[in-house]
């Protein structure tokens, strides 16, 4: 308890932007050191791509460091990938897509009810690893496993879902069928902070419906990315439809540009996302890029102030920030402000900081060192602007664990709509107090806000939740809710600048994106009707 006793790199060139959050982007410290180099007297385990159905080391000489965040050491290294490593993984998922995308609906299905079990079996070792190189704690690392299992859960119904439409004599013996088929090679680059749960939004919809797909994982955490391929080749899938290619912003530009790539599903910050959806799109790929946020929740006076400030409180700070999900400004509307700052207040200063690993931490530290600092960096900036900070974490200390990445929940009150804590995704323990004097205040601070992720509204009042969820622009709305990250068959995406590209990520959504059309106009013509007609062909 750290309260009571007891920076980003852009897929351009360097890539640097410090007022956006790293969630995709390059993420490890590079190095042309060899693999299996050695910390004091330890050799460090390695983590290799996967191809075909095994473990490959590729051709690439740097690697990367995979920190432990508790710790504060480096724990393993990571293999990244050369230009060749790209051809050779691409090839490798062309050559797969074609006989996987013939494969029977019912057999497709069934390996997708052995990956669900795989999953399960792994549940602790992904929980474990997760925790171990992100930083979460290890309840908070089972709960995204659970979530990206009922992504499979959904992907198993795929026969259902891959339904035509049949019209029959559409004209004089003339029927019309509507089919799904894939897209062929489809992409997956994916962020540090949910280094399972967002490659299972991907990966079940896309190979359920066809596809080959390679997962570009962020390198901070790419231990259970491997493990999610040891589960798809004990459940039987074919060798090359899944693909682990890790690699930093040189090799992401080369699958964007990759003529034997069909799609590609992003989830980072926002200009990483506008960088992806301008550069694939233009080569022709399908794209869905989900970007930044910055989640608002709105609190009325007519709400239950205890569900309200719990609510804030655990989505404000579950897994130190670091959710694309996470509240991050609560709107206090008069007069319910001094009232609800303190019950934040003080569930803020109970929450216990520790190690994932211990089951007693509610809360693990930073992903990084660097990350750390750049939030820190919007604590310092807001003091210096003029805003109150309430609990603030920036002294946090764990004992036993001195050189860990921590940062304590911070709550920050009198915050103003000009400040970079307020403009910026901050992406860490940072909760923001913005006051406002009525409901249309309150709207209008969410409306013109750029980003159109998730918004939440507290309240006892009906004909309140209706109109909010009717006048809000956002992609996702909880009504009494903090984090209303849909069910696996509805569909996750924001609206604004937290989504380019025009699907949303899994459920009906996903199979849209992950097929394509085909309609098929069929005539079995009597032989007596043949004949010579160059009029233009009509339904009769």
């Amino acid at each position: 308890n750290c309260f009571g006793p007891g920076a980003a790199n852009e897929l351009r060139g360097r890539m640097t932007d410090t007022s956006e959050p790293s969630m995709g982007d390059k993420i490890v410290s590079e190095t042309n050191q060899p693999a299996g180099d050695t910390t004091g007297d330890v050799a460090l385990p390695v983590i290799d791509h996967w191809l075909g159905d095994t473990r490959w080391p590729g051709t690439g000489e740097r690697c990367g460091d995979v920190f432990d965040p508790a710790r504060g050491v480096v724990a393993a290294r990571v293999r990244l990938a050369s230009a060749a490593d790209v051809d050779t993984a691409v090839a490798s998922a062309r050559r797969a897509h074609g006989a996987w995308s013939r494969t029977s609906l019912s057999k497709r299905s069934t390996v997708l009810f052995a990956f669900r079990e795989a999953l399960k079996r792994r549940a602790d070792d992904l929980a474990m690893v997760i925790s171990d190189q992100h930083g979460k704690v290890r309840s908070d690392a089972a709960g995204e496993l659970q979530r990206g299992i009922e992504v499979v859960e959904f992907a198993c119904g795929i026969p259902s879902m891959l339904a035509g439409a049949h019209t029959e004599g559409a004209s004089t013996d003339i029927d019309v069928t509507t089919i799904r088929q894939s897209v062929g090679v489809t992409v997956g680059i994916t962020p540090f902070n949910f280094p399972a749960m967002v490659p299972l939004w991907m990966c079940p919809v896309a190979i359920a419906c066809g596809n080959a797909f390679i997962l570009k994982p962020s390198e901070r955490d790419p231990g259970a990315s491997m493990i999610l391929a040891e589960c798809w080749a004990e459940a039987g899938l074919p060798e090359g439809v899944f693909t682990v290619l890790h690699g930093a912003a040189d090799v992401v530009n080369a699958l964007l540009h990759h003529p034997g790539v069909d799609a590609v599903s992003f989830v980072g910050s926002t200009p990483i996302a506008r960088h992806v959806y301008e550069t694939a799109s233009v080569t022709g790929m399908r794209v869905q890029a989900l970007g930044g946020a910055k989640n608002h929740m709105i609190v009325l006076p007519d709400a239950d102030m205890d569900a309200a400030a719990d609510a804030a409180v655990n989505a404000g700070y579950g897994s130190a920030g670091e959710r694309c999900m996470a509240i991050s400004v609560v709107v206090a509307v008069d007069p319910v402000g001094d009232d609800l700052v303190e019950a934040i207040a003080e569930r803020t200063r109970g929450i216990v900081i520790g190690p994932g690993s211990d089951e007693a931490s509610e809360m693990g530290p930073l992903v990084t060192a660097m990350h750390r600092d750049r939030v820190r960096g919007y604590i310092d900036a807001a003091e210096a602007d003029g805003a109150t900070l309430v609990v603030d974490g920036r002294s946090c200390e764990v004992s036993g664990s001195p050189d860990g990445y921590w940062l304590g929940p911070t709550l920050i009150d009198d915050v103003a709509a000009h400040m970079s804590v307020y403009t910026d995704e901050v992406f860490g323990p940072v909760l923001c107090i913005v006051r406002a004097p009525s409901y249309e205040a309150a709207i209008e601070l969410v409306n013109t806000n750029r980003y159109g992720n998730g918004v939440a509204i507290f309240t006892r009042d009906g004909g309140a939740a209706r109109r909010f969820t009717a006048e809000v622009e956002a992609g996702m709305v909880g009504v009494n809710v903090a984090i209303p990250v849909p069910v696996a068959y509805h569909s996750f995406g924001g609206w604004g600048e937290s989504l380019f590209g025009d699907t949303h990520i899994y459920g009906p959504e996903g199979v849209a994106f992950y097929t394509r059309n085909k309609v098929v106009t069929t005539r079995w013509a009597d032989p007596s009707t043949r004949g010579t007609d160059l009029g233009f062909p009509t339904n009769s």
